[in-house]
């Protein structure tokens, strides 16, 4: 920064203040003599001769006045000068301490002096999680999954949730990332207490749930969570045949709902009727359909219809009721509930009144493939304590975390996670008998044939008759 000397009066200017005096021209050397003999007409010697002193005194004043003003004009003058060079030293001096600092060492490699003020929190808690000596058995309880499977899973996000360092501070690195996320989606703790144990702020937690929530469902539903090939889709056939005797089932599908705050838009939408009654206060809730294979992997999904929606209404919203329209679901079987209409595609209990033996015992292996969906769900619920109780997130944002939730189920499932007894949550069976149950006369009676061939072939238990 440079400052230039101030004049505050030029000498011109200097010069223009004798011309603000007019009786100046009369006292020219030219003109002195015929003024001074006007003047002795006028008056006498002794008067003339006391106004020539006046006059004398005059110019002698006036001439000191001029010497004081253009001393204190230079005086003031080498003030200003004197303070634009302390000014010129003090930021000459400014820009060689900051030129020092960044060439100091570990500069290069992007450790600079941080000039961004930041609350200092502990991190003592995440730093003994995070410690390699930390007991795993601890690890599964507070996160729901063993060490390994923890570090899979950030390698995966890697590349997608890293963030580089700043001037102003370092980047989170991509382990305390994925933990904030999944210890808030394993405990549904407040943020407030996320952010006590991770040593971030509340907003930053907030943040980095929906950041590594959207990774998931960007970089790992694909891998994790998709609609079995043919291969796998023959292994699941016979898995669920050895269990119940009903051939070509290639999945158990379930709907359940989760508890939400009420919306601020649609508020009648998402009015849950039936736990309101159960739980006799007022309760709002989106929903999740899901087809899962005999081990409770999802291998379908369909994710944030409002609560008031009975579930064939949500199925037919589903991509997975387009896929079956487009003709890529057949000769298979979806068992489903009672809420849930019979198609050529899927196959549902009967529910009429006074059904028959046969009848029974078709229900009763129907039952045992739908209980697979239900404990997947239990499982579910049970090991992602933020979908047992209503949740701070927003109703927008809520799909994306519900979906990061059942990629990490299935993570869980497949790498032979196993959820502890205590954290297993009870599902309510909510369901409601479909206005249309039968959609399909070729499906009924394709259901009566199988339901004969299990009693007739003693495949069907006798447990309800």
């Amino acid at each position: 920064m440079e400052i230039s000397s101030v004049s505050l009066f030029s000498q011109d200017d200097i010069s223009h203040l004798y011309t603000l005096f007019p009786e100046m021209e009369d006292w020219g050397v030219n003109n002195d003599s015929k003024k001074w003999r006007r003047k002795e007409e006028e008056y006498g010697f002794d008067e003339l001769e006391e106004e020539k002193q006046e006059q004398k005194q005059r110019e002698v004043d006036f001439e000191q006045e001029i010497a004081s003003f253009d001393s204190n004009f230079k005086l003031e003058t080498q003030t200003m000068n004197d303070y634009g060079n302390n000014m010129k030293r003090h930021y000459t001096q400014l820009g060689e301490m900051e030129q020092s600092r960044t060439k100091r060492p570990g500069a290069s490699t992007g450790q600079q002096h941080r000039r961004l003020w930041v609350k200092d929190r502990s991190k003592d808690w995440w730093d003994q999680h995070n410690h390699p000596d930390f007991p795993d058995e601890e690890f599964r309880r507070d996160f729901r999954m063993s060490k390994a499977t923890f570090e899979m899973i950030c390698e995966e996000l890697d590349s997608s949730v890293m963030k580089k360092n700043t001037m102003l501070r370092d980047a989170i690195p991509v382990r305390q990332r994925v933990a904030v996320c999944i210890w808030r989606l394993a405990t549904g703790e407040p943020l407030r207490l996320v952010s006590k144990r991770f040593g971030l702020g509340i907003s930053t937690c907030h943040k980095l749930v929906l950041e590594v929530c959207s990774a998931i469902k960007t970089v790992l539903m694909p891998k994790f969570l998709q609609w079995p090939g043919d291969e796998k889709l023959r292994m699941i056939k016979d898995e669920f045949e050895s269990m119940s005797g009903i051939q070509n089932v290639s999945g158990s599908m379930y709907t359940t709902h989760v508890p939400i705050i009420a919306p601020k838009i649609s508020v009648a939408a998402y009015f849950n009727k039936r736990h309101t009654e159960r739980n006799q206060k007022t309760s709002y809730s989106i929903t999740v359909q899901g087809v899962v294979d005999p081990k409770g992997v999802f291998t379908d999904v369909c994710i944030g219809w409002p609560g008031s929606m009975p579930d064939d209404q949500i199925l037919e919203k589903s991509a997975l009721y387009q896929r079956a329209n487009r003709g890529l679901l057949k000769d298979v079987w979806i068992v489903g509930n009672s809420g849930h209409p019979l198609m050529d595609w899927l196959l549902v209990p009967y529910t009429r009144q006074n059904l028959t033996w046969t009848q029974h015992a078709f229900n009763e292996k129907v039952g045992e493939v739908q209980n697979v969906a239900k404990e997947a769900f239990a499982r579910l619920k049970g090991r992602w304590s933020c979908l047992q109780k209503r949740t701070e997130v927003k109703l927008q944002d809520l799909p994306v975390v519900l979906g990061a939730c059942c990629v990490l189920h299935n993570i869980c499932e497949m790498r032979n996670e196993v959820i502890d007894t205590p954290t297993k949550f009870e599902i309510f069976d909510d369901e409601m008998i479909a206005e249309n149950s039968i959609r399909s006369a070729n499906a009924a009676q394709n259901r009566d044939k199988i339901a004969h061939n299990l009693l007739h072939h003693s495949l069907a238990g006798t447990g309800s008759l």
